[in-house]
């Protein structure tokens, strides 16, 4: 299905892409990862022993000339959907093009293909060199080669199977929950500083400019920045919300977040240059739509005041003449959804600290003008936070020359508690105090490590139901060569040499299945790097399905299964070592 899918025409793909696209949203992130994992399983296990059965109907010679033709195949595929699709990305694909999916996906399962024929043919070889190891290894070896009765060969290729699914899935998982993961450090520490040396008490702190040379001399830090924050609610002509208000310096806040980088909409420059942004040129790009589509700021009503002059009323006048120029303000994506706002539309901040005036306490109000918008990938960034100037947000917190913070930017945030003594050597003041992001986001971080480690020992259960095949596969070889066990034992074969054998037999087992489902699983997760899975970022908040491949956790899932296959054959390894001769030979 998936490679009828890349092979269909775009007319098609557009024809029918209404109900294809409703449904590939409805499968949801884990949805769509099985539905590759179980597609691609599908085609290469099915192509494979497709190969397997003309094998055994046309002779064994036959059945390596179809497994190269087969990894060729493979191979050309890979290749050839691998260039379609960068060809599709740069030239008339969009991001939720079906044809470029379907593209996508036929990589990936022909780079899984393309590992399974590799290690096929090198299989037998492998078995070829472990024979001339010695006595245990060649009688173990032979075992696992050996055509036994049909029940065992199924059994025996089940247990294969089985480990090799389980691994790949293992793989798989952990690499998305490690990208997931990954994605969300990337986009934290992408909006909020490595360190915050922040205020104890309300009202902020002072002699911050000193503080802040005295942090930027410390070895490992890369910039410091200013931050006046506080609570405020916002509102337009439709609708309000709460915000977090931070002031800023425009001339270094760029060099601690990537606020700038993220600017959707807008210009940075607009948070400065007031006069510019109270008068838009026309065409200028104030928003996006539902869809992506870019809305442009309409004709300027001034350019006809010249013309009709004389005719217009003088309040009609008044409302086209030069608009006040209020302090810039840029917002979230979420936030200005709520809003519905444009860039060059005004909102109304509304203060918790007030101005004591005839009745009472007055909540403390201010004009600003949105002068851009950002997209910063976390929801709840979009949806909450506005940046302003400086000077701006201590007029309306009523801060006067104080800020609330100072962000520090490390040049390595992973080795932050290494810098957090020299910072507090730095500070020493008891109205502030230094808090890093590891302790800020520390319930979220520990969340995460949980799941993964819980996924991890979860889905190795699946490889250990996996070895309860090889277990029955080594019990039923056991009771089947019962004889055969019996006449080596007489010649001399030790009981030790009887235990080694059969686990040799079922390590080896575990090991084949082991590789397959790393190597595929190694070989998906690169091409879903390489080429990737897209994902509807209204519904998921990325474009794509995040993957970050460690070797260390193949080397951990490799480990792991090796470990649980070969202590599954503990048990029937002893019961074939302790048959004694008499016994296996008695009714013959």
């Amino acid at each position: 299905m998936t490679l009828l899918l890349a092979l269909a025409p775009l007319k098609a793909e557009l024809s029918s892409r209404s109900w294809l696209q409703k449904a590939w949203s409805a499968l949801g992130v884990n949805g769509r990862i099985g539905l590759i994992v179980l597609g691609s399983l599908l085609l290469v296990v099915g192509l494979f022993f497709g190969l397997r059965w003309l094998s055994r109907r046309l002779g064994p010679r036959l059945w390596r000339v179809l497994l190269v033709g087969f990894t060729v195949l493979c191979g050309l595929g890979f290749v050839g959907l691998g260039t379609w699709s960068r060809f599709l990305k740069d030239g008339k694909g969009t991001p939720f093009s079906l044809s470029l999916q379907a593209v996508n996906v036929g990589t990936v399962v022909c780079a899984m293909g393309l590992v399974v024929g590799l290690s096929a043919i090198a299989v037998p070889y492998v078995l070829d060199a472990l024979e001339r190891g010695g006595f245990v290894w060649f009688v173990g070896a032979r075992h696992v080669r050996a055509t036994k009765s049909g029940f065992l060969t199924v059994i025996s290729v089940l247990s294969i199977v089985g480990v090799a699914l389980s691994a790949l899935a293992l793989c798989v998982v952990v690499a998305v929950m490690g990208g997931f993961g990954a994605d969300l450090k990337r986009k934290i520490l992408g909006n909020n500083a490595h360190v915050r040396v922040e205020t104890k008490k309300v009202g902020g702190f002072t002699n911050w400019r000193d503080l802040s040379d005295d942090l930027r001399s410390v070895s490992g830090v890369k910039a410091v920045t200013p931050v006046a924050g506080g609570e405020a609610m916002a509102s337009s002509a439709s609708n309000t919300a709460g915000v977090l208000l931070r002031g800023v310096d425009p001339q270094t806040i760029g060099t601690v977040i990537d606020l700038v980088q993220n600017i959707e909409v807008g210009k940075f420059e607009y948070l400065t240059n007031t006069k510019a942004l109270a008068n838009l040129p026309a065409n200028e790009p104030i928003g996006l739509g539902p869809g992506g589509e870019v809305y442009l700021k309409g004709p300027d009503l001034k350019s006809y005041t010249s013309k009709l002059d004389a005719e217009l009323d003088p309040s009609v006048k008044d409302a086209v003449s030069e608009p006040d120029e209020y302090p810039g303000i840029v917002i979230g994506r979420e936030l200005a959804k709520s809003l519905h706002v444009y860039i060059g539309d005004e909102i109304t901040l509304v203060s918790p600290i007030g101005d004591l005036g005839p009745m009472g306490l007055m909540p403390k109000s201010r004009r600003f003008r949105v002068a851009a918008i950002f997209y910063s990938g976390m929801y709840e960034y979009d949806a909450s936070q506005a940046y302003a100037k400086l000077d701006a947000a201590q007029d309306f917190l009523d801060l006067k020359q104080n800020i609330t913070a100072l962000e520090v930017r490390l040049e390595d945030a992973e080795h932050v508690e290494e810098m957090r003594a020299p910072i507090a050597a730095k500070v020493q003041r008891d109205d502030v105090r230094v808090r890093d992001w590891k302790e800020l986001n520390k319930n979220l971080f520990s969340a995460l490590k949980l799941e993964k480690i819980a996924t991890f020992v979860i889905l190795s259960l699946a490889i250990l139901v996996a070895s309860f095949c090889i277990l029955c596969t080594l019990l039923l070889m056991v009771t089947e060569k019962s004889k055969e066990i019996a006449i080596l034992k007489s010649l001399g074969a030790s009981d030790r040499s009887i235990l080694t054998i059969f686990m040799g037999e079922g390590m080896l087992i575990g090991a084949i299945g082991t590789y397959f489902g790393v190597a595929t699983g190694f070989a998906a997760i690169k091409g879903l790097t390489l080429f990737g899975l897209r994902l509807d970022p209204d519904v998921y908040y990325v474009d794509r399905l995040p993957i970050n491949a460690d070797f260390a956790d193949f080397v951990l899932v490799a480990l792991s299964a090796l470990v649980i296959t070969t202590l599954a054959t503990v048990y029937p390894a002893v019961a074939a070592s302790r048959l004694r001769p008499v016994d296996g030979i008695r009714y013959e």
